[in-house]
């Protein structure tokens, strides 16, 4: 059977190519500060991080302004698969839809099962997410050896998995609510949907003037600020079109990619690594949160993504892509299992004050990471190869992009 194959837009293209130099820039970020934590400066290292600036260590306005920047490209991101994506027509968004609730769901049922009625139950969220730099970037390491829909796949699993993570953050991870604060910064992002719907303003800065408000007023809410990029980013103006330039969210999008993968992340990395390895680190790591978090990323999150997509598929719920096998589809769920970014930043908010507990977390998240990493990228350089036998025509797909019909065998 002839295997189709999908043709990936410009900005794919481009966010695919800096993922791969942004996850190496992410991994020797990581080690400095490993290194750094864990060296005779460390203690002035960590503390460094903690100095206060206008009210916020420097900890915090990374984690919580810098990273609303790119929450704020996960949402211009998660837009555009929406319109013109793997998400923008039903039947192809429900199996990526299907793979992240599966790796959401299996993966917190496993933390939930160690921890349930511990001290460390808050932690159910660290290994839900997925963190795509990592696994787009073990992907564009493998080149042509995997096919296009993989990409694409992972892609959308990666970003709606974050999506849950948003979820979970803004539902689970809220501070103390102040319902005036959170009314103002509802108020200013229903005034910027006007200000796109109505008003059909589509210049860039009065939005980003307007998202920086309703940061301040999330910030105040109680409720975590980084909420306000995913809510700017539905606010800004799209284009359906495919690649629309003059698009001021796709402007946008382009604009973030760089600073996103070789700026925010790094420094978050450099922030939120500085990972002690005292004596007894080992015994940590049997602990029930950190076991928790090691068995939700490596092995429940390739078997809820598998199951969930074998049962879907099963069911004639939705189909395969073309040129795309279960052991692709296991390939993914292996490299869902890079948590890392999101993992760490639920870590911060799960266990806030609790300086041991998320030392040894963020210390499970860079090995299950770590491990997921190495293993999704060995699996799928030995068996990821596109075959001709991938395909059936009563489990698959039955449209390439074009609209033509498969070709028989």
């Amino acid at each position: 059977m002839a295997i189709a194959s999908r043709s990936l837009s410009n900005t794919f293209k481009a966010f695919f190519a800096s993922s791969k130099a942004g996850g190496i820039v992410l991994i020797v970020c990581t080690l400095v500060s490993l290194v750094l934590a864990n060296s005779p400066i460390g203690s002035e290292y960590l503390h460094f991080w903690r100095i206060e600036l206008a009210g916020l260590s420097i900890e915090h306005w990374i984690n919580d302004a810098l990273m609303a920047i790119f929450f704020l490209l996960i949402g211009l991101e998660l837009e555009r698969e929406l319109y013109n994506g793997e998400l923008s027509t039903f039947k192809n968004a429900l199996l990526p839809i299907v793979a992240a609730v599966g790796g959401i769901c299996v993966p917190a049922l496993i933390h939930f099962g160690f921890n349930s009625g511990t001290t460390t139950q808050a932690g159910i969220g660290i290994p839900m997410a997925t963190d795509i730099a990592f696994a787009l970037g073990v992907l564009a390491l493998l080149g042509s050896r995997v096919p296009a829909s993989l990409k694409i796949f992972l892609t959308a699993l990666a970003v709606m998995d974050d999506l849950g993570a948003i979820i979970v953050i803004a539902v689970f991870y809220t501070a103390q609510l102040s319902v005036p604060y959170l009314l103002g910064a509802l108020a200013m992002f229903g005034l910027l949907l006007c200000m796109n719907r109505f008003m059909r303003i589509m210049a860039l800065a009065p939005y980003l003037a307007g998202g920086a408000l309703m940061w301040f007023l999330m910030l105040k809410s109680g409720v975590h600020a980084t909420i306000a990029g995913v809510l700017l980013a539905f606010a800004i103006p799209f284009s359906a079109k495919q690649d629309d330039r003059e698009s001021p969210s796709h402007r946008l999008e382009h604009f973030l990619h760089k600073p996103a993968a070789f700026l925010i992340l790094p420094i978050f990395a450099l922030a939120n690594t500085g990972i002690v390895i005292a004596p007894g680190w080992a015994a940590e790591l049997a602990s029930v949160n950190s076991t928790g978090i090691l068995a939700g990323l490596v092995i429940g999150k390739p078997l809820g993504i598998t199951l969930f997509c074998l049962a879907a598929v099963t069911l004639g719920i939705c189909r395969l892509p073309l040129d795309l096998g279960w052991r692709h589809v296991c390939g993914a769920g292996l490299l869902g299992g890079i948590g890392f970014t999101m993992s760490i930043f639920i870590t911060n908010l799960a266990f806030t004050g609790q300086a041991e507990v998320v030392n040894a977390s963020k210390m499970a998240i860079l090995l299950a990471s770590l491990v997921a990493g190495v293993t999704g990228f060995a699996w799928l350089k030995l068996f990821g190869q596109p075959q001709a036998g991938d395909s059936d025509p009563d489990t698959l797909d039955t449209e390439d992009d074009s609209g033509a019909p498969p070709a028989k065998r």
